[in-house]
């Protein structure tokens, strides 16, 4: 049984920062609402409580027993969680004079204390409107800002450690915030440090051996990197007993159907290819608004890959690639009933075909996905191949969809991938992709005047996706990519490139 950290989650901004900071230390961790249920066992080493947009004297703030929690374990609370501690035990939190946000000097760290090995005067970075005015007895400050006299303190006396710090440890810009956590994660709560890929391969492979026994298990595939690890650790687990099902429904990257189909037959899998273009063209014919495109497509997936279940005979599980942030994004932090996000992968599927879920990369952030993609010793074009939308190109054609559209960007999009690929960027840039935008403009091509399509080019930076900056490419290379697209591809006479970031702009357009 791993190890694990629980993250409560107060709703704050920077929750999945402190998720990916813990697991940069080889610790497992996993986010919960906080109003979750929590059962401790020997796995359990420690909670952190995330910061929050809510201030703790709302009337409706989110709260729990923290004292009950830290009967179990050590306990550490981030900005709002450190508030909160300190008004359940009888402090004082009150609205800043001024708004405590950005970049401050840590001070005045106490000599030898745990939290603090090896952290000096450093930055940190504030991000709050309440401030903690006075504490309640039996809490001792560890250590200050240049603007605040209780930046981090320690309650006295409890059964485990407990721990406030009034900034936030998680975020790039504070300085020594990496080498707190681990304090934390190590030095109190005596973590061993011991989740990597090699143990995650070798404990899932295991797991699904015991759910899946001799049963059937059906996947779709994508070509991407999270159905594609998914299924390899699933075959590696069950073998034949995996069917996976790759759909063409026409709005794919240009031969990246064949080619795709013909990787995974050197992977070893055992793949069903349907080729179902003239199938979503038509139900897509006329159809333009964007939500009503993903259900089409989603729709008539679901379909096709229901026939070839029912070819296949005797399934009981459905294999999906789903990742940490779809889980996440799911669930509110004010319980599991409100939704925030639709589920990305094959919605529908396992109610309609009465089948159970095999998701091992559930609890995985995509960089960790690719690693464990590594390990399993997938070729480096599985492993960093960008992320692709679910609808294809269906939503990167804004407006009703054609199979003449498609094939024009279908072109305009390999133009740019390629190019990517020979100018050696297509690593430096986590997504890229072309958009067919619904508008016509006036160009000249030699004697004669064209009236035709634009197209908007995207490449953003990222780590995860969930937030993005636009990617700063060359110049020049745009500027080939732009006329190689506008000679080469009949139909476009004018290229545009999209320079918004996420937020407040979306990675795709639809």
């Amino acid at each position: 049984m791993n190890e694990k950290i629980i993250i409560l989650d107060f709703g704050s901004q920077y929750t999945q920062l402190i998720a990916r900071n813990v697991r940069e230390h080889n610790i497992y961790c996993e986010i919960l609402p906080f109003s979750s249920e929590l059962k401790f066992d020997s796995s359990v080493k420690g909670v952190i409580l995330s910061g929050s947009p809510c201030s703790v004297n709302d009337e409706d703030n989110p709260s729990i027993d923290i004292e009950a929690i830290n009967a179990k374990v050590p306990v550490l609370g981030i900005c709002y969680g450190a508030q909160l501690t300190t008004k359940n035990l009888g402090g004082k939190v009150e609205k800043s004079s001024t708004r405590e946000y950005g970049r401050a000097q840590l001070i005045d760290i106490e000599e030898n204390h745990l939290l603090f090995n090896e952290v000096s005067a450093s930055e940190v970075w504030m991000s709050h409107a309440d401030t903690i005015t006075k504490l309640p007895e039996g809490i001792r400050v560890i250590a200050k800002t240049d603007s605040i006299p209780i930046a981090a303190f320690e309650v006295e006396n409890k059964p485990n450690p407990w721990y406030g710090i009034q900034f936030h440890p998680e975020v790039t810009h504070s300085q020594k915030g990496k080498r707190i956590i681990g304090n934390f994660l190590v030095d109190v709560c005596g973590c061993s440090q011991d989740w990597t890929p090699a143990s995650y391969v070798k404990e899932t492979v295991a797991e699904i051996k015991e759910l899946v026994g001799e049963h059937k298990v059906v996947m779709a595939l994508s070509g991407g990197v999270d159905s594609t690890v998914a299924a390899t650790l699933i075959h590696r687990a069950i073998g034949e007993q995996l069917t996976c099902v790759f759909v063409d429904n026409g709005l794919l990257r240009k031969d990246e159907f064949s080619q795709v189909l013909t990787d995974y037959e050197k992977l070893g899998l055992n793949i069903i290819g349907v080729n179902a273009a003239d199938k979503f063209y038509t139900q897509l014919k006329g159809k333009s608004d964007p939500e009503e495109k993903r259900k089409i497509i989603g729709g008539g997936f679901i379909e096709i890959f229901d026939e070839e279940a029912k070819k296949i005979g005797d399934v009981s599980f459905l294999g999906q690639g789903t990742i940490y942030p779809d889980v996440i994004e799911s669930v509110s932090v004010n319980g599991p009933s409100v939704t925030i996000k639709s589920h990305h992968n094959v919605g529908g599927l396992p109610e309609k075909m009465n089948l159970k879920l095999v998701e091992p990369l559930r609890y995985l952030f995509k960089d960790e996905v690719r690693k464990i993609g590594k390990e399993l010793g997938l070729d480096k074009d599985f492993v960093q191949r960008h992320p692709f939308p679910g609808p294809g190109l269906g939503i990167r054609i804004l407006g009703e969809v054609s199979a003449e559209k498609a094939k024009m960007l279908q072109e305009a999009d390999h133009i740019f991938i390629q190019g990517l690929k020979d100018a050696n960027l297509y690593h430096q840039v986590w997504q890229a992709g072309a958009m067919l935008l619904p508008v016509q403009s006036v160009g000249v091509m030699g004697d004669e005047r064209t009236y035709e399509f634009t197209l908007a080019l995207r490449a953003v930076t990222s780590v995860d996706g969930m937030t993005a900056d636009w990617a700063h490419l060359p110049h020049k290379f745009l500027a080939k990519v732009s006329n190689d697209i506008i000679n080469k591809v009949q139909g476009i006479n004018r290229v545009v490139y999209d320079i918004s970031s996420k937020p407040p702009a979306t990675i795709e357009w639809e």
